[in-house]
Protein backbone atom coordinates (compact mmCIF):
# COMPACT_ATOMS: atom_id res chain seq x y z
CA UNK A 1 0.00 0.00 0.00
CA UNK A 2 2.89 2.40 0.69
CA UNK A 3 5.33 1.41 -2.06
CA UNK A 4 4.69 4.47 -4.25
CA UNK A 5 3.70 7.32 -1.90
CA UNK A 6 4.47 10.20 -4.28
CA UNK A 7 2.55 8.81 -7.26
CA UNK A 8 -0.38 7.72 -5.09
CA UNK A 9 -0.59 11.09 -3.31
CA UNK A 10 -0.91 12.89 -6.64
CA UNK A 11 -3.43 10.35 -7.96
CA UNK A 12 -5.42 10.61 -4.73
CA UNK A 13 -5.75 14.37 -5.19
CA UNK A 14 -7.01 13.89 -8.75
CA UNK A 15 -9.55 11.27 -7.66
CA UNK A 16 -10.71 13.63 -4.90
CA UNK A 17 -11.37 16.36 -7.47
CA UNK A 18 -13.36 13.88 -9.58
CA UNK A 19 -15.26 12.53 -6.56
CA UNK A 20 -16.51 15.79 -5.02
CA UNK A 21 -19.07 16.72 -7.71
CA UNK A 22 -20.12 13.07 -8.10
CA UNK A 23 -20.67 12.50 -4.37
CA UNK A 24 -22.76 15.66 -4.13
CA UNK A 25 -24.61 15.09 -7.40
CA UNK A 26 -25.54 11.47 -6.69
CA UNK A 27 -26.90 12.47 -3.28
CA UNK A 28 -28.98 15.25 -4.82
CA UNK A 29 -30.24 12.88 -7.55
CA UNK A 30 -31.16 10.36 -4.86
CA UNK A 31 -33.16 13.07 -3.03
CA UNK A 32 -31.12 12.75 0.18
CA UNK A 33 -28.97 15.36 2.00
CA UNK A 34 -25.80 16.18 0.00
CA UNK A 35 -23.68 15.43 3.05
CA UNK A 36 -24.85 11.78 2.86
CA UNK A 37 -23.03 11.50 -0.47
CA UNK A 38 -19.87 12.97 1.03
CA UNK A 39 -20.04 10.61 4.01
CA UNK A 40 -20.33 7.65 1.64
CA UNK A 41 -17.25 8.90 -0.23
CA UNK A 42 -15.33 9.27 3.03
CA UNK A 43 -16.25 5.76 4.22
CA UNK A 44 -15.41 4.23 0.85
CA UNK A 45 -12.13 6.11 0.71
CA UNK A 46 -10.91 5.42 4.23
CA UNK A 47 -12.25 1.96 4.99
CA UNK A 48 -12.17 -0.08 1.77
CA UNK A 49 -8.44 0.46 0.98
CA UNK A 50 -7.59 -1.02 4.39
CA UNK A 51 -9.70 -4.15 3.80
CA UNK A 52 -9.57 -4.68 0.04
CA UNK A 53 -6.71 -6.03 -2.01
CA UNK A 54 -7.59 -4.19 -5.21
CA UNK A 55 -4.69 -1.83 -5.95
CA UNK A 56 -6.56 0.62 -8.21
CA UNK A 57 -10.31 0.52 -7.55
CA UNK A 58 -11.92 3.48 -5.77
CA UNK A 59 -15.13 3.18 -3.77
CA UNK A 60 -17.91 5.69 -3.26
CA UNK A 61 -21.57 6.39 -3.99
CA UNK A 62 -22.45 5.12 -7.45
CA UNK A 63 -24.83 6.41 -10.09
CA UNK A 64 -25.98 2.82 -10.60
CA UNK A 65 -27.68 2.87 -7.20
CA UNK A 66 -29.36 6.26 -7.63
CA UNK A 67 -32.64 4.78 -8.84
CA UNK A 68 -32.64 2.24 -6.00
CA UNK A 69 -32.13 4.90 -3.33
CA UNK A 70 -34.66 7.28 -4.87
CA UNK A 71 -37.54 4.84 -5.29
CA UNK A 72 -36.95 2.53 -2.34
CA UNK A 73 -36.56 5.42 0.10
CA UNK A 74 -40.04 6.57 -0.89
CA UNK A 75 -41.39 3.02 -0.77
CA UNK A 76 -40.03 2.49 2.75
CA UNK A 77 -41.31 5.84 3.99
CA UNK A 78 -38.03 7.59 4.73
CA UNK A 79 -34.26 7.62 4.26
CA UNK A 80 -33.76 6.60 7.90
CA UNK A 81 -35.36 3.25 7.09
CA UNK A 82 -33.35 2.93 3.89
CA UNK A 83 -30.17 3.35 5.96
CA UNK A 84 -31.10 0.18 7.84
CA UNK A 85 -31.49 -1.61 4.52
CA UNK A 86 -28.01 -0.37 3.54
CA UNK A 87 -26.53 -1.82 6.73
CA UNK A 88 -28.26 -5.16 6.15
CA UNK A 89 -27.07 -5.13 2.53
CA UNK A 90 -23.52 -4.70 3.76
CA UNK A 91 -23.89 -7.72 6.00
CA UNK A 92 -25.26 -9.73 3.06
CA UNK A 93 -22.24 -8.71 0.98
CA UNK A 94 -19.90 -9.94 3.69
CA UNK A 95 -21.73 -13.27 3.70
CA UNK A 96 -21.50 -13.45 -0.11
CA UNK A 97 -17.76 -12.88 0.15
CA UNK A 98 -17.35 -15.58 2.78
CA UNK A 99 -19.32 -17.98 0.55
CA UNK A 100 -16.96 -17.13 -2.34
CA UNK A 101 -19.87 -15.89 -4.43
CA UNK A 102 -17.78 -13.43 -6.43
CA UNK A 103 -17.27 -16.00 -9.19
CA UNK A 104 -21.02 -16.20 -9.84
CA UNK A 105 -21.24 -12.61 -11.10
CA UNK A 106 -20.27 -13.86 -14.55
CA UNK A 107 -23.49 -15.90 -14.66
CA UNK A 108 -25.56 -12.75 -15.17
CA UNK A 109 -25.92 -12.30 -18.95
CA UNK A 110 -24.18 -9.27 -20.42
CA UNK A 111 -27.38 -8.14 -22.12
CA UNK A 112 -29.17 -8.05 -18.76
CA UNK A 113 -26.38 -6.03 -17.15
CA UNK A 114 -26.35 -3.57 -20.04
CA UNK A 115 -30.13 -3.30 -19.89
CA UNK A 116 -30.03 -2.62 -16.15
CA UNK A 117 -27.42 0.12 -16.59
CA UNK A 118 -29.27 1.67 -19.53
CA UNK A 119 -32.50 1.82 -17.50
CA UNK A 120 -30.62 3.48 -14.64
CA UNK A 121 -29.24 6.04 -17.10
CA UNK A 122 -32.74 6.82 -18.39
CA UNK A 123 -34.03 7.29 -14.84
CA UNK A 124 -31.14 9.60 -13.94
CA UNK A 125 -31.66 11.80 -17.01
CA UNK A 126 -35.41 12.02 -16.52
CA UNK A 127 -35.14 12.93 -12.84
CA UNK A 128 -32.49 15.61 -13.46
CA UNK A 129 -34.33 17.47 -16.24
CA UNK A 130 -36.29 19.68 -13.78
CA UNK A 131 -33.15 20.40 -11.71
CA UNK A 132 -31.38 21.70 -14.82
CA UNK A 133 -33.82 24.62 -14.95
CA UNK A 134 -34.22 25.22 -11.22
CA UNK A 135 -37.53 23.39 -10.80
CA UNK A 136 -38.32 21.81 -7.45
CA UNK A 137 -40.67 19.11 -8.69
CA UNK A 138 -41.24 16.91 -11.71
CA UNK A 139 -40.98 17.44 -15.43
CA UNK A 140 -44.61 18.57 -15.54
CA UNK A 141 -43.68 21.57 -13.35
CA UNK A 142 -41.03 22.90 -15.76
CA UNK A 143 -43.28 25.33 -17.71
CA UNK A 144 -44.56 26.99 -14.52
CA UNK A 145 -41.31 27.09 -12.51
CA UNK A 146 -38.67 27.53 -15.23
CA UNK A 147 -35.77 29.66 -13.89
CA UNK A 148 -33.39 31.46 -16.23
CA UNK A 149 -30.36 31.50 -13.90
CA UNK A 150 -30.10 27.73 -13.34
CA UNK A 151 -30.81 27.11 -17.05
CA UNK A 152 -27.85 29.32 -18.03
CA UNK A 153 -25.60 27.55 -15.52
CA UNK A 154 -26.69 24.13 -16.81
CA UNK A 155 -25.99 25.18 -20.40
CA UNK A 156 -22.56 26.46 -19.38
CA UNK A 157 -21.80 23.19 -17.60
CA UNK A 158 -22.83 21.16 -20.65
CA UNK A 159 -20.55 23.33 -22.81
CA UNK A 160 -17.62 22.57 -20.51
CA UNK A 161 -18.38 18.85 -20.24
CA UNK A 162 -18.89 18.30 -23.95
CA UNK A 163 -16.17 20.64 -25.20
CA UNK A 164 -13.46 19.90 -22.68
CA UNK A 165 -11.78 17.29 -24.85
CA UNK A 166 -11.22 19.91 -27.57
CA UNK A 167 -9.21 22.21 -25.30
CA UNK A 168 -5.46 21.97 -24.48
CA UNK A 169 -6.37 21.74 -20.78
CA UNK A 170 -7.81 18.26 -21.36
CA UNK A 171 -4.25 16.91 -21.26
CA UNK A 172 -4.00 17.70 -17.55
CA UNK A 173 -5.47 14.91 -15.42
CA UNK A 174 -5.69 17.16 -12.36
CA UNK A 175 -8.41 19.23 -14.07
CA UNK A 176 -11.45 16.93 -14.35
CA UNK A 177 -14.12 18.53 -16.57
CA UNK A 178 -16.86 17.86 -14.00
CA UNK A 179 -14.95 19.84 -11.39
CA UNK A 180 -14.25 22.67 -13.83
CA UNK A 181 -17.95 22.83 -14.73
CA UNK A 182 -18.95 22.96 -11.07
CA UNK A 183 -16.36 25.59 -10.08
CA UNK A 184 -17.17 27.77 -13.08
CA UNK A 185 -20.88 27.41 -12.36
CA UNK A 186 -20.37 28.41 -8.72
CA UNK A 187 -18.44 31.51 -9.79
CA UNK A 188 -21.14 32.53 -12.29
CA UNK A 189 -23.81 31.80 -9.69
CA UNK A 190 -22.15 34.21 -7.26
CA UNK A 191 -22.11 36.85 -10.02
CA UNK A 192 -25.84 36.21 -10.59
CA UNK A 193 -26.57 37.17 -6.97
CA UNK A 194 -26.48 40.85 -7.95
CA UNK A 195 -29.14 40.36 -10.66
CA UNK A 196 -32.67 39.80 -9.41
CA UNK A 197 -33.77 37.97 -12.56
CA UNK A 198 -30.88 35.51 -12.41
CA UNK A 199 -30.33 35.11 -8.66
CA UNK A 200 -30.41 31.53 -7.35
CA UNK A 201 -32.56 30.60 -4.37
CA UNK A 202 -30.96 28.74 -1.49
CA UNK A 203 -32.93 25.66 -2.58
CA UNK A 204 -31.09 25.76 -5.92
CA UNK A 205 -27.67 25.35 -4.28
CA UNK A 206 -25.94 22.60 -2.32
CA UNK A 207 -26.77 22.64 1.39
CA UNK A 208 -23.93 21.28 3.53
CA UNK A 209 -24.20 22.08 7.25
CA UNK A 210 -21.55 24.43 8.64
CA UNK A 211 -19.90 24.31 12.03
CA UNK A 212 -17.48 21.38 11.93
CA UNK A 213 -17.98 17.73 12.74
CA UNK A 214 -20.60 18.25 15.45
CA UNK A 215 -22.88 20.24 13.15
CA UNK A 216 -22.27 17.71 10.40
CA UNK A 217 -23.14 14.76 12.61
CA UNK A 218 -26.26 16.48 13.91
CA UNK A 219 -27.44 17.07 10.33
CA UNK A 220 -26.89 13.49 9.19
CA UNK A 221 -29.88 11.13 9.06
CA UNK A 222 -29.93 8.45 11.74
CA UNK A 223 -30.92 4.87 10.85
CA UNK A 224 -34.29 3.80 12.24
CA UNK A 225 -33.12 0.60 13.87
CA UNK A 226 -36.70 -0.30 14.76
CA UNK A 227 -37.17 -1.13 11.07
CA UNK A 228 -34.61 -3.94 11.32
CA UNK A 229 -37.35 -6.60 11.38
CA UNK A 230 -39.51 -5.12 8.64
CA UNK A 231 -39.70 -7.57 5.68
CA UNK A 232 -39.89 -4.61 3.25
CA UNK A 233 -36.53 -3.35 4.54
CA UNK A 234 -34.98 -6.77 3.98
CA UNK A 235 -36.37 -6.86 0.43
CA UNK A 236 -34.69 -3.54 -0.29
CA UNK A 237 -31.50 -4.79 1.37
CA UNK A 238 -31.38 -7.75 -1.02
CA UNK A 239 -31.80 -5.38 -3.97
CA UNK A 240 -29.02 -3.09 -2.75
CA UNK A 241 -26.70 -6.02 -2.01
CA UNK A 242 -27.17 -7.62 -5.43
CA UNK A 243 -26.94 -4.41 -7.48
CA UNK A 244 -23.98 -3.07 -5.47
CA UNK A 245 -22.16 -6.40 -5.72
CA UNK A 246 -22.70 -6.69 -9.47
CA UNK A 247 -21.53 -3.11 -10.06
CA UNK A 248 -18.51 -3.64 -7.81
CA UNK A 249 -17.45 -6.85 -9.53
CA UNK A 250 -17.94 -5.36 -13.00
CA UNK A 251 -15.83 -2.33 -12.05
CA UNK A 252 -13.21 -4.57 -10.49
CA UNK A 253 -12.90 -6.65 -13.64
CA UNK A 254 -12.80 -3.57 -15.86
CA UNK A 255 -10.01 -1.87 -13.91
CA UNK A 256 -8.00 -5.11 -13.64
CA UNK A 257 -8.24 -5.51 -17.41
CA UNK A 258 -6.54 -2.14 -17.99
CA UNK A 259 -4.03 -2.36 -15.14
CA UNK A 260 -0.61 -2.06 -16.84
CA UNK A 261 0.88 -4.37 -14.18
CA UNK A 262 -1.76 -7.06 -14.93
CA UNK A 263 -2.66 -7.56 -11.28
CA UNK A 264 -5.81 -9.49 -10.39
CA UNK A 265 -7.96 -8.42 -7.45
CA UNK A 266 -9.63 -11.12 -5.31
CA UNK A 267 -13.40 -10.59 -5.86
CA UNK A 268 -14.52 -12.27 -2.65
CA UNK A 269 -12.21 -10.10 -0.56
CA UNK A 270 -13.60 -7.06 -2.39
CA UNK A 271 -17.19 -8.10 -1.61
CA UNK A 272 -16.37 -8.36 2.08
CA UNK A 273 -14.61 -4.97 2.07
CA UNK A 274 -17.58 -3.36 0.30
CA UNK A 275 -19.95 -5.00 2.76
CA UNK A 276 -18.14 -3.59 5.79
CA UNK A 277 -18.12 -0.15 4.13
CA UNK A 278 -21.86 -0.30 3.47
CA UNK A 279 -22.58 -1.27 7.08
CA UNK A 280 -20.49 1.71 8.24
CA UNK A 281 -21.97 4.11 5.68
CA UNK A 282 -25.53 3.17 6.60
CA UNK A 283 -24.75 3.56 10.29
CA UNK A 284 -23.26 7.04 9.73
CA UNK A 285 -26.09 8.26 7.49
CA UNK A 286 -24.37 7.82 4.14
CA UNK A 287 -25.42 6.39 0.80
CA UNK A 288 -24.59 2.80 -0.20
CA UNK A 289 -21.23 2.44 -1.92
CA UNK A 290 -19.66 0.35 -4.66
CA UNK A 291 -16.38 0.23 -6.51
CA UNK A 292 -16.80 2.88 -9.22
CA UNK A 293 -15.16 2.61 -12.63
CA UNK A 294 -15.14 6.39 -13.30
CA UNK A 295 -13.08 7.18 -10.20
CA UNK A 296 -11.00 4.02 -10.58
CA UNK A 297 -10.17 4.96 -14.16
CA UNK A 298 -9.22 8.48 -13.08
CA UNK A 299 -6.97 6.91 -10.45
CA UNK A 300 -5.15 4.85 -13.07
CA UNK A 301 -4.84 7.73 -15.54
CA UNK A 302 -3.40 9.98 -12.82
CA UNK A 303 -0.62 7.50 -12.08
CA UNK A 304 -2.08 5.63 -9.12
CA UNK A 305 -0.20 2.47 -8.25
CA UNK A 306 -1.52 1.12 -4.94
CA UNK A 307 -4.42 1.44 -2.49
CA UNK A 308 -2.87 4.52 -0.88
CA UNK A 309 -4.29 6.74 -3.64
CA UNK A 310 -7.87 5.77 -2.70
CA UNK A 311 -7.09 6.39 0.96
CA UNK A 312 -5.67 9.86 0.18
CA UNK A 313 -8.86 10.72 -1.69
CA UNK A 314 -10.84 9.72 1.41
CA UNK A 315 -8.70 11.91 3.68
CA UNK A 316 -9.18 14.89 1.37
CA UNK A 317 -12.95 14.33 1.38
CA UNK A 318 -12.90 14.48 5.19
CA UNK A 319 -11.06 17.81 5.05
CA UNK A 320 -13.53 19.12 2.45
CA UNK A 321 -16.49 18.18 4.64
CA UNK A 322 -15.01 19.79 7.75
CA UNK A 323 -13.26 22.84 6.31
CA UNK A 324 -14.82 23.73 2.95
CA UNK A 325 -18.53 23.76 3.72
CA UNK A 326 -18.99 27.39 2.67
CA UNK A 327 -17.34 26.74 -0.69
CA UNK A 328 -19.44 23.62 -1.26
CA UNK A 329 -22.63 25.56 -0.53
CA UNK A 330 -21.91 27.86 -3.48
CA UNK A 331 -22.30 24.99 -5.95
CA UNK A 332 -25.52 25.28 -8.01
CA UNK A 333 -27.62 22.14 -8.21
CA UNK A 334 -28.09 22.79 -11.93
CA UNK A 335 -24.36 22.21 -12.49
CA UNK A 336 -24.46 18.92 -10.59
CA UNK A 337 -27.54 17.94 -12.61
CA UNK A 338 -25.59 18.55 -15.83
CA UNK A 339 -22.80 16.27 -14.59
CA UNK A 340 -25.35 13.56 -13.75
CA UNK A 341 -27.16 13.89 -17.08
CA UNK A 342 -23.83 13.27 -18.81
CA UNK A 343 -23.34 10.17 -16.61
CA UNK A 344 -26.86 8.99 -17.43
CA UNK A 345 -26.35 9.47 -21.16
CA UNK A 346 -23.17 7.41 -21.00
CA UNK A 347 -25.07 4.58 -19.29
CA UNK A 348 -27.90 4.75 -21.84
CA UNK A 349 -25.93 5.81 -24.90
CA UNK A 350 -27.38 5.26 -28.40
CA UNK A 351 -24.14 3.47 -29.23
CA UNK A 352 -25.03 0.78 -26.68
CA UNK A 353 -28.42 0.34 -28.34
CA UNK A 354 -26.79 -0.09 -31.75
CA UNK A 355 -24.22 -2.53 -30.36
CA UNK A 356 -26.87 -4.71 -28.75
CA UNK A 357 -28.86 -4.75 -32.01
CA UNK A 358 -25.85 -5.81 -34.05
CA UNK A 359 -25.15 -8.69 -31.67
CA UNK A 360 -28.37 -10.38 -32.70
CA UNK A 361 -32.11 -10.16 -32.26
CA UNK A 362 -32.34 -12.58 -29.28
CA UNK A 363 -29.78 -10.59 -27.33
CA UNK A 364 -31.46 -7.30 -28.23
CA UNK A 365 -34.82 -8.64 -27.03
CA UNK A 366 -33.25 -9.50 -23.66
CA UNK A 367 -31.59 -6.08 -23.45
CA UNK A 368 -34.78 -4.17 -24.34
CA UNK A 369 -36.90 -6.39 -22.11
CA UNK A 370 -34.62 -5.73 -19.14
CA UNK A 371 -34.80 -1.98 -19.73
CA UNK A 372 -38.59 -2.09 -19.93
CA UNK A 373 -38.90 -4.33 -16.86
CA UNK A 374 -36.65 -2.13 -14.71
CA UNK A 375 -38.52 1.03 -15.75
CA UNK A 376 -41.89 -0.62 -15.11
CA UNK A 377 -41.03 -2.23 -11.76
CA UNK A 378 -37.70 -1.89 -9.94
CA UNK A 379 -34.12 -3.01 -10.37
CA UNK A 380 -34.35 -6.38 -8.65
CA UNK A 381 -37.56 -7.44 -10.43
CA UNK A 382 -36.23 -6.06 -13.71
CA UNK A 383 -32.99 -8.02 -13.49
CA UNK A 384 -34.82 -11.24 -12.55
CA UNK A 385 -37.19 -10.69 -15.49
CA UNK A 386 -34.21 -10.09 -17.79
CA UNK A 387 -32.51 -13.31 -16.70
CA UNK A 388 -35.75 -15.27 -17.20
CA UNK A 389 -36.17 -13.71 -20.65
CA UNK A 390 -32.59 -14.66 -21.53
CA UNK A 391 -33.32 -18.29 -20.63
CA UNK A 392 -36.47 -18.26 -22.78
CA UNK A 393 -34.68 -16.70 -25.75
CA UNK A 394 -31.89 -19.27 -25.57
CA UNK A 395 -34.42 -22.10 -25.60
CA UNK A 396 -36.44 -20.56 -28.43
CA UNK A 397 -33.29 -19.90 -30.44
CA UNK A 398 -32.21 -23.52 -29.92
CA UNK A 399 -28.76 -22.60 -28.69
CA UNK A 400 -28.74 -23.19 -25.00
CA UNK A 401 -25.42 -22.15 -23.57
CA UNK A 402 -23.79 -20.75 -20.44
CA UNK A 403 -25.37 -17.42 -19.45
CA UNK A 404 -21.88 -15.94 -19.02
CA UNK A 405 -21.28 -16.07 -22.77
CA UNK A 406 -19.80 -12.69 -23.72
CA UNK A 407 -20.20 -10.56 -26.78
CA UNK A 408 -16.71 -11.57 -27.90
CA UNK A 409 -17.72 -15.23 -27.78
CA UNK A 410 -20.91 -14.46 -29.69
CA UNK A 411 -18.89 -12.76 -32.39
Amino acid sequence: MFRHPRQDAVAGMVVFLVAVPLCLGIAVASDVPPVSGLVAGVVGGLLVPLLSRSPLSVTGPAAGLTAVVLFETRALGGFDRFLVATMIAGGLQVVLGLLRAGRFASLVPESVIHGMLAAIGIIIVWKQLPVLVGVDGGAADIPAQFAVGPAILAATSFAVLLGWGLTPLARHAFLPPALVAVVLGAAIGVAFDSHSGLRLDSSQRVDVPLGGWQAMRAALPVPALAALWDPAVWRVAVTVALVASIETLLSLKAIDDIDPLRRKSPPDRELMAQGVANMASGWLGGLPVTAVIARSGANLQAGGRERLSAFVHGVLLVLAVLLAGRALNLIPLACLAAVLVQVGLKLASPRLLVTEWRLGRPRFVVFAGTVAAVLATDLLKGVVAGIALDVVMRIVAGRWGPPSETSEARR
